[in-house]
């Protein structure tokens, strides 16, 4: 049995969390924004569909990417000198996460659900949640949002409609976020997409001890402006 969160009720230790479905730790509890924050901070992130509760999840084993261990294919890199692009930060977040909540060819519905996008753009009103966008003649091509704490970065989703526009916006925020000493971004679950860019899984007990060091520092809150030499 998983706990039923009051609103003002702590999230349980994360030893309580599922082994089957991976990492389901407790249920309900609302998304306002010192929910969440408190969430991320411990490690722990909501995701449901519609129809059903607030559900918040920390797996074991957890997918990670450390920014200096950023993968770039030969493609991936050819693509990023291309120069037909401009990566922006924060200037289109609503779009952003409207866009990765649309419907996908490979899957039925989706987790992004008004409730959530109201509360990520809360966050993001903050300061504390952001998008990297890619921008193609103008226009909105491929992008990704997620939350930041300290020198932690938590990804929760992108898209594309364009070849390699997410990849590349992926690419300007790891180095982006590198140069800014952050130490580790959450990918939360394994896929072959984020293993192929440098992605791998390590025990919950070593991301919790390592997200416990990151999400100390200090904290500067608004809206991010990113570096023009990224893509080199």
């Amino acid at each position: 049995m998983i706990r039923w969160l009051q609103s003002d009720e702590s999230f349980p230790p994360l030893t309580a969390a599922l082994a089957e479905p991976n990492g389901l730790l407790a249920a309900g509890g609302g998304l306002s924004t010192a929910r969440l924050i408190d969430a991320y901070r411990h490690g722990i992130f909501p995701w449901f569909s519609t129809g059903q509760p607030i559900l918040w999840w920390s797996p074991d084993p957890r997918m990670v990417l450390m920014p200096p261990e950023l993968k770039v294919t030969r493609s991936l890199a050819k693509a990023l000198r291309n120069r037909q692009y401009e990566v922006r930060a924060d200037t289109a977040f609503r779009t952003v996460i409207e866009s990765c909540a649309a419907p996908r060819a490979e899957q039925e519905g989706t987790w992004i659900s008004p409730e959530m996008s109201a509360a990520y753009c809360a966050l993001h009103e903050l300061g504390t949640a952001h998008s990297i966008e890619t921008w193609i003649d103008g226009e909105l091509a491929g992008g990704l949002y997620g939350v930041a704490i300290g020198r932690m970065f938590y990804g929760e989703s992108m898209f594309t409609r364009a070849p390699d526009a997410s990849k590349i916006a992926l690419v300007h925020l790891v180095r982006q976020l590198a140069r800014w000493q952050f130490g580790m971004i959450d990918c939360q679950m394994y896929t072959e997409h984020l293993a192929s860019l440098g992605g791998r899984e390590i025990p919950r007990a070593d991301f919790v001890r390592k997200l416990q060091e990151l999400v100390n520092y200090p904290h500067v809150p608004g809206h991010w402006k990113l570096d023009l030499d990224l893509a080199q």
